[in-house]
């Protein structure tokens, strides 16, 4: 079995079929050659990502599908880009972030991102139907959201937009690493003169200038790029279910969580530094594991009736959206709190939502990292 595997064009929230029905681990083969593993259920993923056997770093790691991630297959993660790093290196970063996403903090920030969502949706309103909520609400509100925690301007978010998509496909431009890093460097150098009340100001006395502007690469992108995919393709879930709802419980935001798994190919992935079990199979030292979150996320063993998307779910928390262990998502607190208020705010102010196009004509990226629509045409009545 290879990946990517597209999703059927009539069922674009569900996992490929290829991948249904798998043992807890099944052989995958790699886009080098390697031959190594895909992991189907809770359990197995879970002792993956929970057990120090398993290593998260980059140059451990064979990738399922062709990636222009910084550092790439092969080399090790630059100084800085945490997320592919193990302890004690990873510890280090992750502990001079942890008290900047608490979970306090990010509720402070509910004000800032509803008066966000508030200025995008008059702009909707006053532009008139039909929109592409990907570009006039999905995107703007994450990524004004992380801009201002890290103190980058917005006005430059295009600039950041287009490269930091091409860091989610397979066969993205390289050059856009190389542009990102080149504009977050002289905003660092910049914070150092002038340090401002942000995030990367804040870090300027613990870490390098090469630390610090991969680190803010790291958290630009995961920033935005995965709520924004998560934002659409939820609203695009809710009105092809029918007429959207009322409102959008807390309860109901985790359920679309574990119902869409937008981390769709070739990841989360660790490799085993020696030979560990796993759901019976022997995972030899040097093979790497990835992860099938959109299987795993609707494993029958621990969430009833799995394939229902239930608003009113209770336990849906359990899923693995977020991660798992000691890399399980920094900011996962901000994303459910952007993600709430994004939902609420668009269906008390357009209740008569409803999809601008046929269902199957809406463009979805199959074969990136993160899953998602392109656009998302929708319209509403004006009287």
């Amino acid at each position: 079995m290879r990946l990517p595997i597209e999703r059927h064009p009539e069922h674009p929230f569900d996992p490929p079929a290829g991948l249904r029905g798998l043992p807890a681990m099944s052989r995958l083969e790699f886009a080098d050659g390697h031959l190594g593993w895909l992991a189907t259920t809770d359990a197995a993923a879970r002792t993956v990502l929970g057990d120090p056997r398993f290593s998260a770093r980059q140059e451990l790691k064979h990738v399922a599908t062709h990636s222009s991630r910084p550092g790439g297959p092969g080399h090790a993660a630059p100084p800085g880009f945490f997320g592919t790093m193990d302890p004690p290196e990873h510890t280090r970063y992750r502990r001079l972030l942890t008290g900047q996403f608490t979970v306090r903090r990010m509720r402070l920030l509910e004000p800032r991102i509803e008066q966000i969502a508030a200025e995008q949706l008059d702009a909707m309103a006053a532009a008139g139907p039909p929109a592409d909520l990907v570009t006039v609400y999905a995107l703007p509100i994450p990524s004004m959201v992380i801009c201002e925690l890290l103190g980058v301007p917005y006005a430059d978010h295009d600039f950041f937009q287009e490269r930091s998509s091409q860091l989610v496909i397979p066969g993205g431009d390289t050059a856009a690493v190389g542009d990102l890093t080149a504009y977050l460097h002289e905003q660092v150098r910049r914070k150092r003169s002038a340090p401002g009340d942000d995030l990367m100001s804040g870090l300027t006395a613990d870490l390098t200038d090469e630390e610090l502007t991969n680190l803010a690469l790291l958290l630009l992108v995961a920033g935005h790029e995965t709520t924004a995919n998560m934002l659409a393709l939820g609203v695009f879930a809710l009105l092809k279910q029918g007429t959207p709802p009322e409102s959008v419980s807390d309860d109901a935001v985790e359920e679309l969580l574990r119902w869409l798994s937008i981390l769709h190919q070739g990841g989360p992935a660790r490799t085993a530094l020696e030979d560990v079990e796993v759901a019976g199979e022997l995972v030899r030292k040097g093979e790497t594991v990835v992860l099938s979150l959109p299987v795993i996320n609707r494993d029958p063993s621990v969430h009833d009736d799995p394939e229902t998307l239930r608003l009113d779910r209770g336990g849906a928390r359990r899923h693995l959206a977020f991660g798992h262990g000691v890399h399980q998502c920094l900011g996962q607190q901000l994303a459910r709190i952007e993600l709430r208020i994004g939902y609420r705010a668009l269906f008390e102010r357009f209740p008569g939502l409803r999809l601008a196009v046929p269902a199957t004509e809406v463009p979805l990226k199959h074969d990136a990292t993160v899953y998602g629509a392109t656009s998302l045409p929708v319209t509403w009545p004006t009287s």
